[in-house]
C-alpha cells in the first residue's frame, strides 16, 4: 500500500530497517571502537561532569559515524546522540515531537571501555513522537546484536542472520530474584533505603553497562533491573528489548516509562507481581 506523504517514515519500519541499523552500529564498532580498545593514549580519555563521567575518542568518533549513517539511511530523521546532547542539552526536547528520531549511545559502559574491561556496547533506538518503536544493542566483542521491534518481539542476531529469541526469566519472589541495582545516582534518603534493603534480594550486581545489563535480563539470565537516572540513550533501547522479551516495567511511581523523562527511576521485572514485590522490597524504609 502506498504511504501517504503525511505519514512518518517510522510507521513502516521493518526488520530490514532494523538490520540496517544494526549494520551501522557494527560498522562503527569495527572502525572506531575496537581499534581503540586497550589502545587509548593519555589524551584519549577525558572527564565530563566528574571522575565517573568519561568520554573517549571512540565515543566521539563512533557517534559521528553512526549519526552520518542514520541521516543517509533515514533522510529527515533527528539524531539525539549522547555526546552531541552533552554539548547541546536542548536536543532532548526533539524526542517528544519528531516524526522519526534516533537516540544513540556510541559506547555504553565508557568507564569499562577506558579501563580495558571487555564489557561495553553500542546502542540505538528509534522513537516516533515520543514512543520507542525499535531498538538495537550491539556487542562489539561478541559481534552480535540484540534487536527489538514494537509488537514483533526481541531476539539476538549474528552477522550471518542466525537468530535466538529473547525471553525474560520466570517470576519468583524478591528473596529469590537476582538482578542489577544501580543506586549511585539515587538521592538521599532513597539511596540509604535501597542499599539497606539489598540483603533482602536473592542477589544483585551493577556492571556499569546498561547495554549488557538489559541484554542479559531480556535473555532471562537475571530477573530485574533497577535504575534511577534515565537518559534515553541509556534506557530506550534496553527498555523496548525487555518489553518485547515479555517483561513488565514502570517508573518508581508506577507510571509508564517515557524516553522524554530523565528522572523518576525505573524497575524492570518479569511481570507486574514481581514488580510490586521488588518495589516494596527495595523502596520501603524499615
Amino acid at each position: 500500500m502506498p504511504v501517504r506523504p503525511s505519514e512518518p517514515r517510522v510507521l513502516i519500519l521493518r526488520t530490514r530497517d532494523l538490520r540496517d541499523l544494526a549494520t551501522l552500529l557494527r560498522d562503527a564498532a569495527r572502525a572506531e571502537i575496537i581499534p581503540r580498545f586497550r589502545r587509548l593514549g593519555a589524551d584519549g580519555v577525558r572527564t565530563k561532569t566528574g571522575p565517573l563521567d568519561l568520554v573517549t575518542a571512540a565515543d566521539e568518533q563512533a557517534e559521528q559515524r553512526i549519526t552520518a549513517g542514520l541521516l543517509a539511511r533515514f533522510p529527515g530523521c533527528v539524531v539525539v546522540g549522547e555526546e552531541a546532547t552533552t554539548a547541546d542539552p536542548a536536543r532532548l526536547d526533539l524526542l517528544a515531537t519528531a516524526d522519526l528520531a534516533f537516540v544513540v549511545d556510541p559506547v555504553d559502559g565508557t568507564a569499562n571501555f577506558a579501563s580495558g574491561l571487555p564489557l561495553f556496547g553500542v546502542m540505538a533506538a528509534a522513537i516516533v513522537r515520543g514512543e520507542v518503536v525499535a531498538a538495537a544493542i550491539h556487542d562489539p566483542l561478541g559481534d552480535d546484536t540484540a534487536l527489538a521491534l514494537r509488537g514483533e518481539g526481541a531476539w539476538v542476531e549474528t552477522p550471518d542472520g542466525s537468530q535466538t529469541a529473547l525471553r525474560v526469566a520466570a517470576p519468583a519472589p524478591a528473596a529469590e530474584m537476582a538482578g542489577n541495582v544501580s543506586w549511585r545516582f539515587l538521592p538521599e534518603p532513597a539511596r540509604s533505603t535501597v542499599c539497606g534493603n539489598l540483603i533482602r534480594l536473592g542477589g544483585c550486581w551493577d556492571y556499569r553497562c546498561a547495554a549488557h545489563e538489559y541484554r542479559m535480563t531480556a535473555a532471562g539470565f537475571g530477573h530485574f533491573l533497577f535504575f534511577n537516572r534515565l537518559y534515553p540513550w541509556d534506557h530506550a533501547p534496553g527498555w523496548l528489548l525487555h518489553q518485547e522479551a515479555g517483561g513488565y516495567s514502570a517508573r518508581f511511581d508506577g507510571s509508564p516509562y517515557r524516553p522524554t523523562e530523565t528522572q523518576g527511576g525505573l524497575i524492570c521485572a518479569p511481570d507486574r507481581t514481581c514488580w510490586d514485590d521488588l518495589h516494596e522490597t527495595l523502596l520501603t524504609r524499615r
